[in-house]
């Protein structure tokens, strides 16, 4: 349920705060938008049509209450009633407002802020990776107070199947994109093509980073440095990109369920959920 505002009075003005005091000054609200906005707030986290009252009760606001907010939206293309069961869902306007807000987003910029608190609160490396001509493409690196020594910088390839960054993105995109790109690789690195894909051992590793959620290596790129990586998605489901934590193996064990785990699956989930990604309910 939204939890409700301390105000009811529809057009209340939150006050500016005292001109005396050293805070800054507070910004003024429209209070009886913000209530509005428990009604479309419910609308969007049911994302299925409601009757009045249930709506209600989910915006915290008795139905006489909601029903004028509803009527108005209605008549802004926001929300939409259905002629036959008398229940509101989200309207045309609220799609193409949503639609135009999803344009708007660059998954980087939003992976970017993240990744910095990641590092700072993991004390780690944190490196963001996404799907560029040649393959898995580092795009930026955070490093933590004591920088480690790998070979990793911004613009670095990696490989498809030989780092944990790059089966992640093996475990999640088309596998007609993934296999094209594992042709180019094997070619240009060794040479003729390459049955790789089709090998039962990486099809367990695939299949064990979707059921977990996230990629582990130990030693992985390179001897003494273990990595853990969880996948980013877009509104549509789809892989954005590759959040990689980096750390020495005597102080970085890359368990999934470890602390450090928790926070790289944390804000990996936080940049899909601002790039509008609505993860499946699980029972």
């Amino acid at each position: 349920m939204v939890k409700p505002l301390s105000s009811d009075d529809p057009l209340d003005l939150a006050p500016d705060a005292d001109p005396g005091l050293s805070e800054p000054k507070r910004q003024r609200r429209i209070q009886s938008i913000e209530v509005g906005m428990r009604v479309l707030q419910a609308l969007t986290e049911q994302q299925r049509p409601l009757a009045l009252k249930e709506l209600a009760a989910l915006a915290g606001m008795p139905p006489g209450k909601a029903h004028p907010y509803l009527v108005s939206f209605m008549a802004a293309g926001m929300v939409k009633q259905s002629p036959l069961t008398g229940h509101y869902e989200l309207g045309p306007a609220a799609l193409q407002m949503g639609l135009a807000a999803l344009q708007q987003l660059d998954p980087l910029t939003e992976a970017s802020q993240e990744a910095a608190v990641l590092a700072t609160r993991a004390d780690l490396s944190i490196a963001l990776a996404v799907w560029g001509q040649l393959g898995p493409t580092v795009v930026r690196l955070d490093e933590p107070r004591y920088p480690l020594h790998v070979n990793l910088r911004v613009g670095t390839v990696m490989s498809l199947f030989n780092t944990i960054t790059g089966r992640v993105f093996a475990a999640y995109l088309p596998e007609k994109m993934v296999r094209t790109m594992l042709e180019d690789e094997h070619r240009r690195v060794v040479g003729g093509p390459s049955a790789d894909f089709d090998a039962p051992e990486i099809q367990r590793l695939l299949a064990e980073i979707r059921a977990s959620g996230m990629g582990r290596g130990l030693s992985m790129p390179q001897p003494g440095v273990n990595t853990l990586c969880a996948p980013v998605f877009d509104a549509a489901g789809h892989l954005a990109l590759v959040m990689t934590m980096i750390g020495p193996h005597g102080e970085f064990g890359a368990e999934i369920d470890s602390p450090a785990g928790r926070l790289l699956r944390e804000h990996a989930a936080n940049v899909s959920r601002r790039l509008g990604y609505v993860a499946a309910q699980t029972d």
